[in-house]
This record gives structure tokens, C-alpha cells and sequence, in this order.
């Protein structure tokens, strides 16, 4: 059991969650909610026990010094925070971890039962998968949920995935069956880059939920670390012909894919899109 310290009633709150480990390349994903948990002034209000879930050899305590000049241990956990942003019609439950070691069906559970209790009504879980992508295109985001209306209304493709799976997808599986509405996003990021971070995937995963919760997100710094990250990357490509050449090879392909979506018609509509999240006033005249 979840033991949450005294919490506001919230309104109509939705989950985000995001895990460190399997299902988090180059941090993109538990990345996010660092974001959120930063520029919404979130406040952590729970965290899981970590002897429950945590092989302490797998995931270490970290030693380190408080304000005051103390020793401090760390436990690897999972901890739950709120926030309440600003210009949201809605609350919102953060929840960042580490995906545990053992017991993931009562992890979930422990998890879900206390955001029931805070009220929630929709999940979102954010992951991070190595792909053959270029850095130098867009990051492509694939998004799945579990109910039809879901599918329909956030135009997202039913999930064919067959395979090994992380604790995301056994949260989105354990919402399921208690019958929370849930949502999946995942950032594909450049298999050749795989070091964390990746700010150009966690962009492109905090630019979906700008799109899926209708609101506009402080982006801070996030925009020129992108592109630094692209610059440096490009860097690295240019010392390496081999690297080069196959860094174009996936450009093609991709350029090569994406060519039948990319008239004038599909870029205009996702223009206005990203101009009313950003709140620039565009009426579409």
C-alpha cells in the first residue's frame, strides 16, 4: 500500500508516467517527466517502498551530501508527484521511476489503486525504443491505446506488437483490466546515438502531449539543446565516412516513406496544429 500525503481534491487529473531502464532509450522518456515535474512545480507526494520492487545490487543506493552539508542515502524508487499547470483544465498525477526487478503485477497494482484514489481518469505512459531513424529527421512518435475511442479520436494506429515487453506494457495491460482508459507514446531514437539524452526525442514526446492535452508546455531550453544535440551529432558523422553513408541510407529510406503524407495539404493542417498548441493566435485565414 501506497501511503500519499495529504493532497488537494483534484480535477479531472490524468497520469503521466515514465520509467528509467528497458523501456527508456537515451532517457527520452523519464526525461519528460523530469520536465514536467520542473516547469509545473510538481510536488511529490508518495513514493513505493523500495524493498518491494528493487534488487539492490541491480539498482543501487546513492550516497551524497544534503543542503546542509550531511550524508544522505538515496533509494532507488518509484515516486508519485502532482501538479496543477497552469492554463490546464485538469490536474495532473506524475508518476517517475525505475522499472522494478520483481512483483510487476503488484506494482501496477500498488501504482493504479492510488492514482483511483486521487481520481484519475485517463493513463499515459511514455517510452523510448533504438530504431533505424535519422537524427537529422524528425523523431517519429507511435502512439496506441486501449480503447477504441481513444484509437479514433488521437487518430492512432491499433498496436501489432508481438514480443518482450517492459513494465509500460504491463502498466497499459493492468489499466486494461481495471478499466482505465490508457494511452502509450513512444519516441524512436537514432540507434547510433544511444547515449542519454536525447533531447530531441523528449521534445518530441512533450510536443504529443501538448497535442493530446490541448494545452502549450514550457519548453525552456529544451528547443536549442535539440539542436545542439543534432549539430553534435552531425559532427561525429562527418569524422566517419562509414557512419555518414549510412546516415544518408536511412535519410533516403525515410524521405522515401514519409513522401506520399508530405503534401501541401497534410503540412499546412500540421502547421495550424503546432501554431494553436504554441497559442500564436493562428486563425487558419
Amino acid at each position: 500500500m501506497i501511503e500519499v500525503e495529504e493532497a488537494p481534491a483534484l480535477v479531472s487529473p490524468v497520469v503521466i508516467a515514465a520509467f528509467e531502464g528497458w523501456n527508456d532509450a537515451a532517457d527520452a522518456a523519464s526525461s519528460v517527466v523530469d520536465h514536467l515535474i520542473e516547469v509545473w512545480d510538481a510536488r511529490i507526494v508518495a513514493a513505493l517502498d523500495p524493498e518491494d520492487f528493487y534488487d539492490f545490487q541491480v539498482n543501487r543506493p546513492m550516497v551524497g551530501l544534503d543542503e546542509n552539508g550531511h550524508r544522505r542515502l538515496t533509494w532507488p524508487t518509484t515516486r508519485i508527484a502532482i501538479a496543477q499547470p497552469p492554463h490546464l483544465d485538469r490536474d495532473v498525477i506524475l508518476i517517475r521511476g525505475i522499472e522494478p526487478s520483481m512483483r510487476w503485477r503488484q506494482f501496477c497494482a500498488e501504482l493504479l489503486a492510488t492514482c483511483d484514489d486521487l481520481g484519475a481518469e485517463l493513463v499515459i505512459t511514455l517510452g523510448a525504443l533504438l530504431a533505424d531513424t535519422p537524427h537529422t529527421r524528425p523523431i517519429p512518435v507511435n502512439g496506441t491505446a486501449t480503447e477504441p475511442d481513444l484509437v479514433d479520436r488521437l487518430a492512432l494506429e491499433p498496436s501489432t506488437y508481438e514480443g518482450p515487453t517492459g513494465i509500460v506494457g504491463v502498466l497499459q495491460d493492468a489499466c486494461v483490466r481495471v478499466d482505465m482508459p490508457a494511452v502509450s507514446y513512444w519516441a524512436a531514437v537514432p540507434h547510433y546515438v544511444a547515449q542519454p539524452p536525447c533531447p530531441k526525442a523528449t521534445l518530441a514526446l512533450l510536443q504529443q502531449l501538448e497535442e493530446l492535452l490541448e494545452t502549450t508546455i514550457p519548453l525552456g531550453d529544451l528547443p536549442e539543446d535539440a539542436r545542439a544535440w543534432e549539430r553534435g551529432v552531425d559532427e561525429l558523422a562527418q569524422e566517419d565516412e562509414d557512419i555518414a553513408d549510412y546516415v544518408r541510407s536511412l535519410e533516403e529510406a525515410r524521405d522515401t516513406t514519409d513522401l506520399p503524407e508530405a503534401s501541401g495539404d497534410a503540412i499546412a493542417a500540421e502547421f495550424e496544429r503546432y501554431l494553436k498548441r504554441r497559442g500564436d493566435g493562428f486563425d487558419g485565414g
